[in-house]
């Protein structure tokens, strides 16, 4: 989501899309599918520290991706990087390429603002603006100067109800996003993330701030939302990786990604003994 000081975007949009990727599997129809975020040798450094060892990655399109693995193994750093969010931390240095459709996304030539217009954002905490329901969902479309370009009230009606919360508000737009409770502002945010008609939506732990039927809807509308859009969910809970997503990333100490597999190959025959200690529990 873009912020109040960003500039317009200068990049058209079809600067950040190449066609020169690789089928990486099969989607939920059973239609070969392509990678849409791919990492190569991708490190990470916060100064002296590093958070991100030379991850490879091909995240597949219109399927849920959880990203699993104990605290401060890189989760979170892989995600904002996807979208350029690591950009606001001065200390943060980035090697090796991260690629949205095969174009890598921290070339000079791609402006962030015009990727987050296609990679759209949802955080751990619910954090609508104090606006009005109907300018929490407007705002990005009006920061990104596509406001003139859409019937506003339609988009608005359009994203609420890919979040799963237009029956709930449609007659109290006018009202505060704040007023709503913690699981309506969650779907809030993500009603907001979508408007704009991102291809890519990523979520750092949105439900860990949720009471269990709040976080139930939220995993509900994922598994809808994996049908228009690519889905990357970081998320603490391994019960709720392996209930929503299709594949699973597993990342451990040092920033290591060890095992990127189908999820119920990661939950039933993982390759690797890290990963079957991890999800027994037997560390992390």
């Amino acid at each position: 989501m873009a912020t109040d000081h960003e500039s317009e975007p200068t990049t058209n949009d079809a600067q950040l899309i190449t066609t020169d990727v690789q089928a990486t599997g099969t989607g939920r129809n059973g239609e070969p599918t392509e990678p849409v975020v791919t990492a190569r040798d991708l490190d990470v450094h916060y100064g002296a520290e590093q958070a991100l060892n030379d991850v490879d990655i091909d995240i597949p399109e219109h399927r849920v991706t959880a990203i699993i693995g104990p605290s401060g193994c890189g989760k979170s750093t892989f995600l904002r990087c996807v979208n350029r969010m690591n950009d606001q931390i001065d200390s943060c240095r980035i090697d090796g390429e991260l690629s949205f459709h095969g174009k890598n996304v921290y070339d000079e030539d791609v402006d962030p603002v015009a990727l987050r217009r296609k990679i759209g954002m949802v955080f751990q905490k619910p954090n609508p603006f104090p606006k009005s329901i109907y300018d929490n969902v407007a705002y990005g479309l009006r920061v990104q100067g596509m406001a003139g370009d859409v019937d506003l009230d339609a988009a608005v009606e359009r994203a609420l109800r890919g979040a799963a919360l237009w029956d709930e508000v449609n007659d109290q737009l006018d009202s505060s996003g704040l007023d709503l409770s913690g699981g309506q502002q969650q779907r809030l945010c993500i009603a907001r993330a979508i408007a704009p008609d991102p291809e890519v939506i990523l979520m750092d732990e949105p439900t860990s701030a949720l009471d269990p039927v709040a976080a139930s809807k939220i995993e509900d509308l994922i598994d809808d939302l994996a049908d228009e859009y690519t889905v990357i969910i970081v998320t603490h809970n391994m019960q709720q990786a392996a209930r929503i997503s299709d594949k699973t990333a597993v990342f451990l100490t040092g920033g290591n990604l060890v095992e990127f597999d189908e999820t119920p190959t990661i939950f039933e025959n993982p390759a690797d003994d890290r990963v079957e200690d991890y999800i027994t529990g037997k560390f992390g």
